[in-house]
């Protein structure tokens, strides 16, 4: 452990006491069974001590641990204890050490409700033939599949070697296979170290397509073709991403397009980012989603938050970052909507927790809470929002000179907040006197809201949206506006701004013309669905519930059911429809949609 390292904040959200004894590298041996959904296998951690150490503690959750070893698979077997359940944290894994030992091997299987496992019958797929695995192990699931320790600010590299049914590939966030192996043995190396947290495998009926010499797409055969259609700029983006703060460090970039129950739009999994398909619009325009997991491959996976506290240090850089890859790509027009968009789904968040809420700072205190609790727009949006400030006071070639040498010197390594904040100040703000007062450091992240000091977010292309907008609230028929060459972006843009008191006819009329119900954009549905749901405009009913049990995103969850609950008799109706839906969703999705809803009493 480096002495940078060793004076970060500690990890509220880990049993494991990395100062006494961390892990550095693991290998790891599991076999897939799909009809016990379960993994068993070892892992085998090497670790250094610091001091006289006589225990190393690893992280558990719902994990029937079957023996400890020292050593290797075959090393003698030592004492462990397993400490008393936490609802959010698990379980310590205590093991007993001698002062001679550097590595150790824990014999495991997991348990079938393991929440960062999803396992899907064949019919959840999209080829409907073969059953499909794949894992979320951020923020701190990955100890409920890989006694670990299970924090950011932990790192490790990894080798793997995982045997699944025949007919079936294995993918991890690691060097991966490109083609079927009919044993069902596939083996794997990933040699820079990574959070837990960044663990991830996926298993099922899978195909692969190069889209360069270092991207690629892996899909179910059937999704294969719209997929490759889709991320064609693939190249393009990581090449833009190069351009702007330096080399990317991982070798490959490919993408990996799970089945609808995948509770996130992206997960920036390093060498294989696991997307979504609600982003297969058929006209590339919602890529910026994979921008932002790309952008990962700097901001957060090369350098990574110490604690979920500092959550806003990964994605505030990520989000920055993903809009000027996409303004290299598309213009500025492009990525000044996605700012505008942001900008507002910030201010509707900031609404929702409260202006004075210190759920708005940027620098979190979750301590015994469940960190997921701290994934919103306030780190995403508030910390690019940051960033985009200080790029008005500094400039920007100032400022990407700092975030590329940032990137650079601080590689393959964990920052805290505090850190942050005095790199910050060494290498761009006392350099300058009176800046750090200008942007208000501070108040974007020890205070709530956002400093009066933050520019005016704007769009030209919005400005026309809203123009025709006006124009159809004043009269214009929809079937005669002018909406020639619109994106995903310009339409949600549009329908966001619909008053909430919409009449029948006039909802009817908008459908008749766009085709909103039938949409294949699950961006446009979700901003289409509240508002007909609210006005009960019910040709939408059936598009609902059929969105409902088949998509498990939870962003787009969320405000459906939120829209729901809120008209008369909609409590009965949502968890009707949960109760169906629930056995397609990821635990992800669950643990906020069983507090939302509620389920359903006979």
């Amino acid at each position: 452990m480096s002495a940078t390292t060793a004076l970060l904040s500690p990890d509220p959200h880990t049993h494991a006491q990395p100062a006494d004894a961390v892990v550095r590298h693991l290998e790891l041996n599991l076999v897939v069974d799909f009809e016990s959904r379960s993994l068993s296998g070892y892992a085998t951690w090497q670790f250094q001590k610091f001091g006289a150490a006589s225990e190393l503690v690893l992280d558990a959750r719902d994990l029937d641990v079957e023996a400890v070893l020292l050593g290797g698979p075959t090393g003698e077997p030592t004492t462990f204890e397993l400490g008393p359940s936490d609802p959010v944290l698990g379980q310590s894994l205590r093991i007993a050490i001698r002062p001679d030992t550097t590595a150790v091997t824990v014999r495991y299987r997991t348990t079938p409700g393991a929440a960062a496992l999803q396992w899907l019958p064949p019919e959840q797929t999209a080829g409907r033939q073969h059953p499909f695995l794949f894992t979320q192990s951020q923020a701190i699931l990955a100890r409920t599949w890989l006694p670990c320790q299970d924090s950011p600010g932990v790192r490790f590299t990894c080798e793997a070697s995982v045997r699944v049914p025949a007919k079936l590939l294995a993918l991890m966030s690691a060097e991966n296979p490109q083609a079927l192996n009919p044993s069902g043995q596939y083996h794997f190396r990933m040699e820079q170290p990574i959070p837990a947290y960044l663990m991830a495998l996926a298993v099922g009926d899978l195909a692969f397509a190069p889209l360069s010499s270092r991207t690629g797409i892996y899909a179910e055969p059937t999704t294969l073709p719209a997929s490759t259609y889709e991320f064609a700029d693939l190249e393009r983006m990581v090449a833009a991403a190069e351009d702007l703060y330096g080399a990317y460090r991982w070798e490959r970039y490919d993408l990996l397009v799970l089945p609808p129950s995948f509770p996130f739009g992206g997960m920036e999994n390093p060498r294989l980012t696991f997307v979504t398909p609600t982003i297969l619009t058929g006209d590339r325009s919602l890529t910026s989603l994979v921008a932002h997991e790309l952008a990962h491959s700097w901001s957060g996976n090369l350098v990574t938050n110490a604690t979920w506290d500092d959550f806003w240090l990964n994605e505030g850089f990520t989000v920055y970052f993903e809009r000027r890859i996409m303004e290299k790509l598309y213009g500025r027009p492009y990525s000044d909507m996605l700012q505008v968009l942001g900008h507002t789904a910030l201010l509707h968040t900031i609404e929702e927790l409260g202006s004075k809420s210190k759920d708005t700072h940027l620098h979190l205190d979750l301590a015994g809470r469940d960190p997921d609790e701290g994934l919103n727009e306030i780190a995403y949006e508030k910390g690019d929002y940051l960033l985009l400030t200080l790029e008005t006071l500094v400039g920007r070639a100032r400022l990407d000179a700092f975030i590329k040498e940032y990137f650079t010197s601080h590689s393959f390594q964990s920052m805290d907040t505090a850190s942050f904040i005095g790199y910050l100040r060494r290498e761009l703000l006392d350099k300058e006197p009176g800046l750090e007062e200008k942007l208000q450091l501070d108040a974007w992240v020890n205070q709530p809201g956002i400093p009066a000091v933050a520019p005016r977010v704007a769009s030209v292309r919005f400005e026309a949206v809203e123009a025709t907008l006006q124009s159809w609230l004043h009269g214009t028929p929809a079937a005669v506006l002018d909406t020639t060459g619109w994106s995903s972006h310009e339409w949600t843009h549009f329908l966001q701004g619909l008053p909430n008191n919409l009449s029948i006819n006039q909802l009817l009329d908008l459908d008749t013309a766009f085709g909103f119900t039938q949409s294949g954009n699950a961006e446009i549905l979700t901003a289409w669905f509240p508002k007909a749901i609210a006005a009960g405009y019910h040709p939408v009913d059936e598009a609902v519930h059929r969105f409902l049990v088949r998509v498990g995103r939870r962003k787009f969850l969320v405000p459906l059911y939120k829209a729901l609950l809120a008209t008369p008799g909609g409590r009965e109706r949502a968890q009707a429809i949960y109760a169906e839906a629930r056995p397609n969703y990821h635990s992800v999705a669950t643990s906020t949609l069983d507090v939302l809803v509620g389920r359903k009493t006979n």
